[in-house]
């Protein structure tokens, strides 16, 4: 079974392996961009350089601010994961603290899709939020990263969400059992647009929302 789902939007990595998509846009990371490494698995080289990156990921994670650092270390990780073949060799081949179970979580993060990754950059879903997302499959994944955007949760309440919904949960009962309602959201409107929003609504006996996803259902199938 694949974790990605037949139909709707990617649930994991659609770039290359170590590629710099994500932290080599000036407009997520700004003066970090320029700092952006690529990973080639494929160069003798570049995998030498990711081990080398990876042994002193692994010594410099906790506390670390800096979530360009941390995405390219995740990139490392995948990148020598995928040159070695194994995650145990891709262990062995970096040394010091990079366990297998270190590579393989900041792996699965440099594997989640782009839409989730820029806002790791950008600093909206910490790094350490972001291993507990990458535990998730398919639409859960992307559920819970835009939970944690909208509901400010803790790492603690995605790790939990995380580990319920592996243990077989909907990924919404696994939320709400954490005081979180999936799907709801603020919404910032213009003056005007807001005023008919209500207007409408009130009118039509309905709430704002289900006008709001109408419009938006419509919206995305053109």
């Amino acid at each position: 079974m694949t974790d990605r789902p037949t139909e709707g939007p990617p649930t994991d990595r659609e770039s290359p392996v170590g590629h710099p998509v994500v932290r080599g846009d000036p407009r997520l990371t700004g003066e970090h961009a320029e700092r952006a490494v690529a990973f080639d698995p494929e160069d003798p080289e570049s995998l030498a350089r990711a081990a080398e990156t990876v042994a002193q990921f692994s010594q410099n994670t906790a506390g670390a601010a800096d979530n360009v650092y941390v995405l390219r270390g995740a990139a490392a990780c995948a990148a020598l994961v995928r040159g070695e073949g194994s995650y145990k060799a891709a262990a062995e081949r970096a040394g010091g603290e990079a366990t297998i179970a270190f590579i393989r979580k900041w792996s699965r993060v440099h594997d989640l899709p782009r839409a989730i990754r820029k806002h790791v950059a950008m600093g909206e879903v910490a790094p350490t939020a972001a291993k507990h997302i990458a535990r998730v499959s398919g639409e859960a994944r992307l559920l819970l990263a835009w939970a944690v955007l909208d509901h400010d949760m803790t790492v603690r309440q995605v790790r939990s969400v995380a580990s319920t919904v592996n243990d077989g949960a909907d990924v919404e009962r696994a939320l709400a059992d954490e005081g979180i309602t999936l799907g709801h959201m603020s919404l910032d409107l213009p003056r005007e647009e807001y005023c008919e929003l209500r207007r409408r609504a009130s009118l039509e006996d309905v709430a704002p929302g289900a006008l709001v996803a109408d419009a938006l259902a419509e919206y995305l199938d053109s």
